[in-house]
């Protein structure tokens, strides 16, 4: 792994937005920026010689408008260029474990844009090992840093690279953090929890106790970081989709699971993706 930032870059707004996300990002961690452009391969059909130069031009010019976008944005930034050919979702998995992070434009509803368009976006999301960032268009410029980070939280799995992520990530912005964690009541519980409300108390509090918990050490190791955590009940779809209204940037991770079809991405992580106006970051957690 290299430590620098890559953005695969199509020409869509979307890949414009995620190429300019990036190169901030590359500034702050101090990084390279590497700008990739995919060109399908074998599936690109047959072409003559005249459109296939075109389409070489295209891309050369694409990159390198890229690249002077972010120098001129970013003086002190160092930027390199790459042309790959092969299957979209193996080159951009690929390209996300050799750096740092992945950055790629997506259009949010209706699914990710130019080489991340439909299963390709799940497949490099779900299978790349380094954390993957999807921007919208809708957003390109920088939100102050007064509106945080939202982080989700499961705690019933381990997430220790989601919230180093977090935290290293909320420490380069001057950003506050905001954790959520959502809990509903088991089924085993019936109506109870609907007659005494004594007991969904009960149930929040174990979640808002074991929430701050696992946060307490990262508060030490982050001590000039604000952080706020909160429990919700409810299905947490709904409440990130809802939260990464008012964020800069929303942190989600994503458990290895691999199904018969192929690599598995989580509902929750699919809402996200889907509403979150703001930048979203996966984070495999092993």
């Amino acid at each position: 792994m290299t430590a620098q930032v890559t953005v695969g870059l199509d020409g869509s707004d979307e890949s414009l937005a995620a190429a300019r996300w990036a190169a901030g990002e590359a500034a702050l961690r101090e990084v390279p920026l590497r700008l990739v452009h995919v060109e399908e391969w074998p599936n690109t059909p047959e072409i003559p010689v005249a459109h296939a130069r075109a389409l070489y031009e295209r891309a050369e010019t694409l990159l390198r408008e890229g690249a002077e976008r972010a120098r001129k944005e970013h003086p002190e930034l160092e930027v390199a260029t790459e042309r790959a050919r092969g299957r979209a979702a193996d080159e951009l998995v690929a390209a996300a474990d050799e750096a740092d992070l992945l950055v790629l434009g997506s259009r949010g509803l209706g699914g990710v844009l130019g080489f991340v368009g439909g299963s390709v976006s799940l497949a490099v999301v779900g299978t790349a090992r380094r954390p993957v960032v999807l921007v919208r268009a809708e957003r390109p410029d920088p939100v102050s840093s007064v509106r945080g980070i939202v982080v989700g939280v499961d705690l019933r799995h381990p997430c220790e690279p989601l919230l180093a992520f977090a935290f290293e990530e909320a420490a380069r912005r001057h950003a506050p953090l905001r954790f959520l964690s959502t809990w509903t009541a088991p089924a085993s519980y019936g109506y109870a929890a609907v007659v005494d409300p004594g007991i969904g108390e009960e149930l929040g509090a174990g979640v808002r106790v074991g929430l701050e918990g696992l946060l307490s050490p990262w508060r030490t190791r982050y001590p000039g970081t604000s952080v706020t955590a909160k429990a919700v009940v409810g299905s947490a779809a709904p409440q990130m989709a809802e939260a990464s209204r008012e964020a800069e940037l929303v942190v989600v991770g994503r458990r290895a699971r691999r199904l018969p079809v192929g690599p598995h991405v989580g509902h929750v992580t699919q809402a996200v993706i889907h509403h979150s106006p703001a930048p979203v970051a996966v984070v495999p957690l092993g």
